[in-house]
Order: C-alpha cells, then structure tokens, then sequence
C-alpha cells in the first residue's frame, strides 16, 4: 500500500514540476512582449571608423542614434563597434560584420558583397587641414606640391589624390592629425566636421580648415548582400524619421567634446 501512495506523489511531483516549468516559459513570453521589451532573433554588427560627433564609444553619437532607431523600426537591434576604415570595410564585404558606416556612394562597383541602403546619412565635406599660414589650395591638383596625409580606406581620397610630394596612409582621424602636428604631413584631408571636433577636443592651435571643401559626398550605409533584403526596409524607416522629425533630434542633440576617443 506504501508503494501505491509513493508512485501516486511522485506523479504529483512531475505533474507539479511541469506546472512551474510551464509557468515559468509563459512569463519569460510575457515580460520579452511587454511593452518597451523586444525579442530580436538576432543582433547586426555594423563597424564604423568616425569619432564624435558622428559616432562615440558610449553610442551617443547623431549617427549611432539614427542607425540603431532605424534599425528598430523595422523590428532589428544593431550593434555598433569601431574598426579601423579599411578593415570595416573588408570586413562587411567579407561577411564577418553585418554592414559599414559610413561611405560614399559606388562602393558596391569595387565590393561585390556589399549592398548599399540607398537613403543619405549625412554629408561630408572632404576639406584641406594645415597648420602652414601660407599653404592655400583649391582642388584636387592642388595637393600636388605637399606631403599629403589621409585616412586609409577613404576611396574618394584614395582615387583622386595622385602625383603629390608624398602620401602618408592612417588607420583613423586622431593619427591622422598627429601627422599633421608632428610636421610630417603639411596637410591632411579629413570631413569637416570631424576635423573641426578633433582641433576642439585636443586643442590643436594653429590648425586650420581651408576652403572651399575638395568635395561634398553623401554618406550612406552598406550591407553585407546577406542581409541584402533589410537595405529598402532601412531606408524607408530612415526617410520616415527625416519626414516625423525623429532624424533631425537625434542629428541635433548635445553630445559632449570629452567624450573618450577611440581606441
């Protein structure tokens, strides 16, 4: 009779631990669809080589905001990290990233697995920075007489200075202005407004941009062609925040000058 009881409370037992086991699934269900809680299947890692104001180690940079809102609005979480430009680059066209930001537009002409989300991020201006009073330049002909410094992996930059003094190749904005300080470079070729941010935060006196800008490229998002189907779905959301306001918030909101470089 004994045994008869202890088989009927062991199934209690297993029936009672299903019940929990059970419960405990339904809430872990209920609290990922509560509201502000998502379950995302997967996470998208897009490299980046551009510091502050654009992109920050913290992900309060305008365009860390912009890409992981849009990314959201179509139901993806991304996950920005930095790399310097060519290898950002050669790693979204290989596939060991997700995507790249930010480049100018034809880059799917050179590589083959990348897939371009055709809805402009920002503008750069490819501006001239020197620390010579004397030094002027306009145009790509220019550049011609002076050791010149610019970021490797930059295409327009790669394809269009040519024949000059020499040219020095950096991994990112910061070495490429220590070029410029250390007298190895008489000019450097960065975006304006990265090399104005950079001459702010290390107080670089006596640099300066010259003008007008070599050029004024739009800036956009590449994918590797894996994920090939999100590029049209990026797009409208990133459209859909410039029409609702969302972009420009985000384009415009403080972030701070001391923010940690990176690395």
């Amino acid at each position: 009779m004994s045994r008869f009881f202890m088989k009927i409370d062991s199934q209690r037992m297993t029936i009672l631990r299903m019940k929990i086991l059970l419960s405990c699934a339904c809430l872990a269900v209920l609290i990922a669809l509560a509201p502000g809680q998502q379950a995302y299947a997967r996470v998208f890692v897009l490299s980046t080589f551009i510091g502050n104001p654009y992109s920050t180690p913290e992900g309060t940079g305008a365009l860390d905001l912009i890409i992981k809102e849009a990314f959201r609005r179509i139901g993806q979480k991304a996950e920005i990290i930095y790399l310097p430009s060519e290898r950002g680059l050669s790693n979204a066209n290989r596939g060991v990233d997700d995507g790249d930001f930010v480049r100018v537009s034809g880059l799917e002409k050179e590589y083959r697995n990348l897939v371009m989300v055709p809805e402009k991020l920002v503008e750069f201006e490819f501006t001239v920075f020197t620390k010579d009073p004397s030094i002027r330049t306009r145009g790509w002909e220019s550049l011609k007489p002076y050791n010149v410094g610019i970021i490797k992996g930059w295409k327009i930059l790669e394809r269009n200075i040519s024949g000059v003094r020499s040219l020095m190749e950096v991994k990112d904005p910061d070495t490429l202005f220590v070029l410029l300080v250390k007298g190895h470079a008489d000019v450097v070729v960065c975006d304006r407004v990265l090399g104005e941010n950079l001459i702010k935060k290390r107080g670089l006196n006596g640099v300066r941009a010259l003008g007008p800008p070599l050029a004024r490229r739009g800036m956009y998002i590449y994918l590797n062609r894996r994920n090939a189907d999100l590029a049209p779905r990026l797009a409208m959301a990133i459209r859909q925040m410039k029409q609702d306001g969302t972009f420009q918030r985000m384009e415009s909101a403080p972030r701070t000058m001391e923010s940690s470089p990176r690395q």
